[in-house]
């Protein structure tokens, strides 16, 4: 509604600013597109602060909105960002500023390029698809190496030549194929297959130049992930420059940053492994050197030994040993007869001092029964006869005597 006013009735600002906030608040909630700049989000707060410009002019809006609408956001947003924000306009009357409360946000452009992308990614993820555990080793000297690029692109220049000037001999089977476009990711997956039918393409690099993101968008096709996911050969991708990511990357076997790294991966240096094998070679010598140095060191140890040296050493020490065993039971034996000659000789003695011929010598006489068949020894006086015939015997032999009658002895 217009105001009454004049020169001698003017309007103060702060009715101007109310009035100004009471139509904004009547527009509701509205679409707006912009581009993003000076976004803002500090950790431990719930609200987010950006200002969305005019990208055709001069002008530009300051958006809050609540954290979460953010994190719903498929592919995050940053500046220059192009964006569409459902909001509700408020005034802020005491300042004369308008802001915009957003409830919801949209990526547009290439920001929902983006998007996709992501949702894309997410799923692939989910399947497993970009798992370490499939991924397959490159051999170490592809026989062939599959490469599908563009016709007479500056990506098959860089891999073939650089391939080749690392490792002259090596073969490739080019298979051209469009790199960008509607038909790209249609013709890229029919080259695949010829190659992965190949029984002597051991690898296959997928290369292109750099580009925008449209341009590299059929390498993120989802039919061409699966399709590089179900080969039977390892596949390296070696799509655009470093800071290019088409989801290829993840799918592959082996991430090339440029097609001159993916040569460089795929091929060996001949130099490099030349100069492998001739430390290799040293390494051995070097062993083998040990080896023998040692087993001969062994060898003359051994052979400096007395056993060795001197081979009747151990056979004079043998006989020395003999001799003194010899000389040793010489001494045992002649000890033992002497301990034994005394003994008879102390016997022998014994058994003369108790002989009855020793008790003769003594002047003592062993009466005997002449007459008696065992010759009995006279032990009793009152055993002879008179008249009977007796045996004496004395020291120097016997003699016979006649016994008188034994009452007329007495």
């Amino acid at each position: 509604m217009a105001l009454d006013t004049s020169a001698e009735k003017p309007a103060p600002v702060r009715v101007v600013s109310q009035l100004i906030g009471q139509w904004v608040h009547r527009l509701g909630p509205i679409w707006v597109e912009g581009q993003v700049t000076q976004l803002s989000r500090r950790p431990g707060t719930q609200t987010a602060f950006l200002t969305l410009r005019d990208p055709a002019a001069e002008v530009s809006l300051q958006v809050t909105c609540p954290t979460r609408v953010l994190d719903a956001i498929d592919a995050p947003i940053g500046d220059g960002a192009r964006i569409v924000v459902h909001a509700k306009p408020s005034w802020y009357f005491t300042r004369g500023t308008l802001s915009l409360a957003a409830a919801e946000i949209r990526p547009v452009g290439l920001g929902e390029l983006l998007a996709r992308l992501e949702r894309l990614r997410r799923i692939l993820a989910a399947e497993g698809l970009f798992g370490v555990e499939r991924k397959r080793a490159l051999p170490f000297l592809p026989r062939v190496i599959g490469l599908i690029c563009g016709r007479d692109s500056k990506a098959e220049h860089d891999v073939v030549e650089n391939a080749r000037r690392r490792w002259p001999g090596v073969r490739f089977q080019v298979e051209a194929a469009a790199v960008q476009g509607p038909s790209a990711a249609g013709q890229v997956m029919e080259a695949l297959r010829v190659l992965d039918n190949n029984a002597e393409v051991d690898v296959v690099i997928i290369a292109r130049g750099g580009g925008s993101v449209e341009d590299l968008l059929p390498f993120s096709d989802e039919a061409l992930l699966r399709a590089v996911a179900a080969a039977r050969t390892p596949v390296v991708s070696a799509v655009g420059h470093e800071g290019d990511n088409p989801l290829l990357d993840l799918v592959a076997d082996v991430r090339a940053s440029t097609p001159t790294d993916a040569a460089k991966r795929v091929v060996p240096d001949v130099s490099e492994e030349l100069l492998r094998v001739r430390q290799s070679r040293q390494r051995l010598r070097a062993c083998v050197r040990q080896l023998i140095d040692r087993e001969q060191a062994g060898l003359d140890a051994t052979r400096s030994r007395p056993a060795l040296a001197d081979a009747a050493h151990s056979i004079r020490i043998r006989a020395e040993e003999l001799d003194r065993l010899r000389e040793r039971t010489r001494r045992t034996v002649r000890h033992l007869l002497d301990r034994a000659a005394d003994e008879v000789t102390h016997t022998r003695a014994r058994v003369r001092a108790l002989s009855p011929a020793a008790t003769l010598e003594r002047g003592y006489a062993v009466v005997q029964h002449a007459d008696s068949a065992d010759s009995a020894v006279v032990r009793d006086p009152h055993d002879v006869a008179a008249g009977e015939t007796l045996r004496i015997l004395v020291a120097g032999g016997e003699f016979p005597a006649t016994a008188s009658d034994p009452a007329t002895a007495e």
